[in-house]
C-alpha cells in the first residue's frame, strides 16, 4: 500500500472514494460541510431521510454526487459531537476499512486528521488511520482455493492535512512510522495463522532469516547441539516430546551507536502447545498455533525497526519448540536444570513457555543489554485478570514498566501493572529442587513473572503476558 498526505478540497480530489466524518443529529465535519456545499446541500438531504445516524463506526457510501471529483463519498459516524476518543475513532475507522474492502475500492483519501479527538494531534490520528485500515484489508486465505474474482486490494491510501507545512511534515513522518508497523502487524499474523504442521520451530528460523537477509540484519539459528553445549536444559526439556527439533533465532540490528547497549527482546516461540503429558482440553486446541504470537511480535518489531532504520541497537531471541506427549516427553515431576544453573521441577508440563524463556533470559546477558522484555502467551489466568482488552506487564525495574505502559497508552495497545512482591516467591518452592515450575491456582500470572524474574536478575526487565 502506498501513502500520500496532500492537501485538496474533498470537492476537487480525483481518488475513487473520499471519507468525510459526520456526528449524530445530522452534525456535518468541516469535509463534510465543504462536499455539502459542493453538491448542494446533497448530504443534509439525505440525512434528512433518517436512513444514517451517525453513530460511530457507521457507514454508507454515496454515489456520483453533484459537483464532485470523485464518484463516491463514504460518510463515516464518528458519534457524538466533541465527545470523541481514540478508541471509538479507531473503531469508526476500522468500519472505514472493512466498508472499503467490501466495496473493493483500491484508491480513498481520508478527511478525517481535522477530527478533535482528545490528547490526540492529526500526526497521532493519521497512525491511527493508517494501522486500522491496513488491520481492517488484513486476510489470510493462503491456503484456500484462489477465487474467481480475485479481490481488489487497496493498493493507495491518502491523507489530507489542513494545517500548513508543519503539520505535513508531521503527518507524513507519523504515517511512514504506521505504515511500516502496520506491515509488520500483518506478517506476525501471517506467522501465527499458519498452521502448526507448517510453521514448526525450524520453518519459523528460516522465516526469520530470510527478513534479517530482506532487511539487512544479522541472524544466527542454534540447534539442539548448541543448546546441549550452552546447557539450555529446559529448553530441551521441553521439546524432547516433539520430533520437531527446537530452534533458538536470534536477530540482531545495530542502528545505533557502538556505546549503545542493546534493547533486547525475547519472544516465546511454541508454535504448537498441546500441553505435553499435561495434556490440555480437546476443544480449541487447534488455536495453540498461536502459543507463537510472543515470539511473532518479537520477530515483527526488529523488522519494523530495520525498515525504519531507527537509531537504536536491537536484538531479539525466540526460543521456538513444540510442546507434544509422547513416550521421551517431559513428565511431571521431572526435574530439569536450566542455563543459569538453578534445577527446575516440572509440576505441569503445559507451564512450558516459562521454561523455554528461562533459558532464552539467560542467553541474552550475553549481550549486555540496556533493558531485556520478554513477551508471551503465557498464562490464562491474565485473561481471567484483564480479559482479552489489556497485557499485564511486571519486571523489577520501575522506570521501564512504566514506559511500557506510557508506550501502550499512545499505540493504544493497552498493559496493566501487576505486582511482583518478593512474598509471591514462596508459592514456587518444591521440596525437591530449587524452584517449581508452578505456583498453584491463586495468582497465576503473577507467580509465572516471579519464575522469570528468577532469570533476570542481573540487568533490567520486564515481562508481557
Amino acid at each position: 500500500m502506498e501513502i500520500a498526505i496532500h492537501a485538496l478540497k474533498p470537492n476537487t480530489d480525483k481518488v475513487d472514494c473520499i471519507v468525510v466524518g459526520v456526528y449524530e443529529h445530522g452534525i456535518l465535519s468541516p469535509a463534510a460541510t465543504l462536499v455539502d456545499i459542493a453538491c448542494d446541500g446533497g448530504l443534509q438531504k439525505f440525512m434528512a431521510m433518517g436512513d444514517f445516524s451517525g453513530q460511530c463506526g457507521e457507514t454508507q457510501i454515496l454515489y456520483q454526487l453533484p459537483g464532485l471529483a470523485t464518484q463516491r463519498v463514504m460518510l463515516l459516524g464518528l458519534g457524538t459531537h466533541g465527545k470523541l476518543k481514540d478508541s471509538k475513532f479507531r473503531k469508526a475507522v476500522q468500519s472505514a476499512g472493512k466498508a472499503l474492502q467490501q466495496a473493493q475500492i483500491s484508491q480513498v483519501s481520508f478527511y478525517l486528521l481535522e477530527t478533535p479527538v482528545a490528547r490526540r494531534s492529526p500526526a497521532a490520528l493519521s497512525k491511527i488511520v493508517v494501522q486500522a485500515v491496513m488491520d481492517a484489508d488484513y486476510q489470510f486465505d493462503h491456503h484456500k482455493e484462489p477465487s474467481e474474482k480475485p479481490r481488489r486490494s487497496l493498493t493507495h491510501l491518502h491523507l489530507n492535512v489542513a494545517g500548513g507545512a508543519e503539520e505535513e511534515a508531521a503527518v507524513k513522518q507519523a504515517s511512514a512510522e504506521a505504515l511500516a508497523t502496520a506491515r509488520a502487524v500483518a506478517w506476525a499474523k501471517d506467522l501465527a495463522n499458519e498452521p502448526g504442521n507448517i510453521c514448526t520451530p525450524t520453518w519459523l528460523a528460516q522465516q526469520a532469516e530470510a527478513m534479517a537477509q530482506r532487511t539487512g540484519i544479522k541472524s544466527t539459528i542454534l540447534g539442539p547441539d548448541a543448546m546441549e553445549a550452552l546447557d539450555m536444559r529446559l529448553l530441551l526439556g521441553v521439546a524432547q516430546g516433539s520430533r520437531q527439533e527446537p530452534r533458538l533465532i536470534i536477530l540482531e540490528y545495530w542502528g545505533g551507536n557502538d556505546e549503545q547497549a542493546p534493547i533486547v527482546f525475547v519472544g516465546k516461540g511454541l508454535t504448537f502447545d498441546a500441553g505435553g503429558i499435561s495434556l490440555k482440553p480437546a476443544d480449541k486446541m487447534d488455536e495453540m498455533k498461536y502459543d507463537m504470537c510472543g515470539g511473532a511480535a518479537a520477530l515483527a518489531a526488529i523488522q519494523a525497526a530495520a525498515e525504519l532504520k531507527l537509531p537504536l541497537n536491537i536484538i531479539t531471541v525466540v526460543p521456538a519448540s513444540e510442546n507434544l506427549p509422547d513416550g521421551q516427553a517431559t513428565k511431571p515431576g521431572d526435574i530439569h536444570k536450566s542455563m543459569k544453573g538453578l534445577t527446575v521441577e516440572v509440576i505441569n508440563t503445559d507451564a512450558e513457555g516459562r521454561l523455554i524463556l528461562a533459558d532464552a533470559l539467560t542467553y541474552v546477558e550475553r549481550f549486555e543489554p540496556d533493558v531485556v522484555i520478554d513477551m508471551a502467551t503465557l498464562t490464562g489466568a491474565c485473561v481471567i485478570a484483564l480479559g482479552h482488552q489489556t497485557a499485564a506487564v511486571l519486571g523489577n525495574h520501575e522506570g521501564l514498566v512504566h514506559d511500557l505502559i506510557s508506550a501502550g497508552k499512545e499505540s493504544m495497545d493497552r498493559a496493566w501493572e501487576l505486582p511482583l512482591f518478593e512474598e509471591y516467591q514462596e508459592q514456587l518452592k518444591s521440596p525437591f529442587a530449587d524452584l517449581s515450575n508452578v505456583g498453584g491456582r491463586p495468582a497465576g500470572t503473577i507467580t509465572a513473572a516471579c519464575f522469570l524474574s528468577r532469570f533476570t536478575e542481573n540487568y533490567h526487565w520486564a515481562h508481557l503476558d
